[in-house]
């Protein structure tokens, strides 16, 4: 089967013999770590998180104020901090409905709660065993191996490699319960559309579907799921890319299968940084419209593909930009929810969690496209740093994060079980 081609429902929970070799077996976690970018949550608080966010690059302060608009725009505000507690609130209030007894802890890249202060509160609070999930669904340096390097860096600074065990959920970019409230945003923002449309009385004009998600270098693109340990080659020579393709061809397939809508779709980029010299993944997703708009398209359908929620790279750069160029070429245009807090997106979570304990199990591992399911565990070396080698967990290469203390119980048990021995007082038989 053709990455590119949907899953029929009936192989949804079909094993994949590529990936299997990468699934982790059940263990008894103490915690769930959601991990995440972070983002300024006031005026003050820009220029230190843009700093974070460029460490180690030497970009001095009048740059960074000059790329900070977006924030300064809506109050130093980043949406993702709200975003995020909304989600950890219904990821509680799930396992709770499912008795399942895992708190969930929060921690970020670049803003506080920092991931190195939420490991190290874990372990006083007694956690031993955590499983991380993170905002992000897709293959790539940023959104997988850099939150695993940043574990392995945090467990490394803070002295708890070896003292604190930390897993990750597989990428699940093709989960039904990410999938799902795309399907129902994409047919729901096609038929609001050719409702515009009609009320201009167009009703049969062209409406193209423009998947959007986060460009990146395409060095980057390229070294994703790239590894000694993998043997597929990937649409477009990349996993990143061929994920979204494939995830974007299951959404198209289940819209014109449920509602009859249908409309031509393509993958488009968004959110470029850097400097200009370096190539990155496009097309970018306004010289897409304004393309499709020369072409005779009359109405954009914009579905964030790449998102999990509401941030600043939705809010501005689609809400904004990217509608307001449709507006001016006078194209009706709508954009999708991202999944957030939707009931569909926080169960599939919760599924992914109990897919690796052993209480609560869930034994199926269900993906909606040919590539997935995908690693628990992810290959040798891929979606490599060209940076520099940093320590990373969940890897088959993984050197730090797979081991924890004893849980303070047990120590104390050990200890008094040694003092006994010592004082001759042998176990009995």
């Amino acid at each position: 089967m053709s990455p590119l081609e949907a899953r029929d429902p009936a192989e949804v929970t079909a094993v994949n013999p590529v990936t299997e070799a990468g699934r982790m077996a059940p263990k008894n976690y103490d915690a769930v770590l959601l991990a995440s970018f972070g983002g300024p949550e006031g005026q003050e608080d820009v220029i230190p998180f843009l700093r974070n966010v460029t460490r180690g690059r030497g970009i001095p302060d009048e740059r960074l104020e000059e790329v900070s608009h977006h924030y300064r725009a809506n109050g130093g505000i980043s949406p993702i901090n709200q975003q995020n507690r909304e989600l950890k609130a219904a990821l509680e209030a799930e396992l709770s409905a499912r008795g399942i007894e895992l708190p969930v802890l929060w921690g970020n890249r670049n803003w506080a709660p920092y991931i190195p202060q939420t490991l190290q509160d874990a372990y006083d609070a007694g956690h031993r065993r955590l499983l991380m999930v993170t905002t992000s669904a897709y293959s790539c340096y940023s959104s997988c191996r850099q939150y695993r390097e940043d574990i392995g860096m945090a467990l490394t600074e803070t002295g708890l490699d070896g003292r604190l065990e930390v897993d990750k959920v597989r990428q699940y970019f093709d989960h039904p319960g990410f999938v799902e409230p795309f399907i129902e945003g994409t047919a729901a923002g096609l038929a609001s559309v050719r409702e515009q449309l009609a009320a201009a009385g167009t009703p049969d004009a062209p409406v193209q579907i423009l998947f959007a998600t986060h460009s990146i270098p395409t060095r980057d693109a390229d070294a994703a799921g790239r590894s000694e340990g993998e043997p597929r080659e990937f649409e477009e020579g990349s996993a990143y890319v061929a994920q979204h393709l494939a995830t974007g061809a299951a959404v198209m397939q289940r819209v014109e299968e449920e509602t009859g809508l249908t409309a031509p779709w393509s993958l488009v980029y968004q959110s470029r940084s850097g400097a200009p010299h370096v190539p990155w993944l496009e097309p970018d997703i306004n010289d897409a419209i304004e393309e499709l708009a020369g072409q005779g398209i009359k109405g954009i359908v914009i579905v964030p593909l790449g998102f999990v929620s509401d941030h600043m790279e939705v809010v501005w750069d689609l809400d904004t930009e990217a509608l307001e160029t449709c507006a001016n070429l006078g194209l009706a245009a709508t954009r999708v929810p991202t999944p957030g807090t939707h009931r569909k997106f926080v169960n599939g979570l919760v599924d992914l969690i109990s897919e690796r304990t052993v209480a609560n199990n869930i034994s199926d591992r269900p993906a909606v496209t040919a590539l997935g399911p995908w690693y628990d565990v992810c290959r040798p070396g891929c979606c490599a740093n060209f940076r520099g080698e940093k320590p990373t967990i969940a890897g088959a290469d993984t050197t730090v994060g797979t081991g924890h203390d004893p849980y303070p119980g047990e120590a104390a048990a050990g200890q008094a079980a040694a003092a006994s021995n010592a004082a001759g007082g042998a176990p009995q038989q």
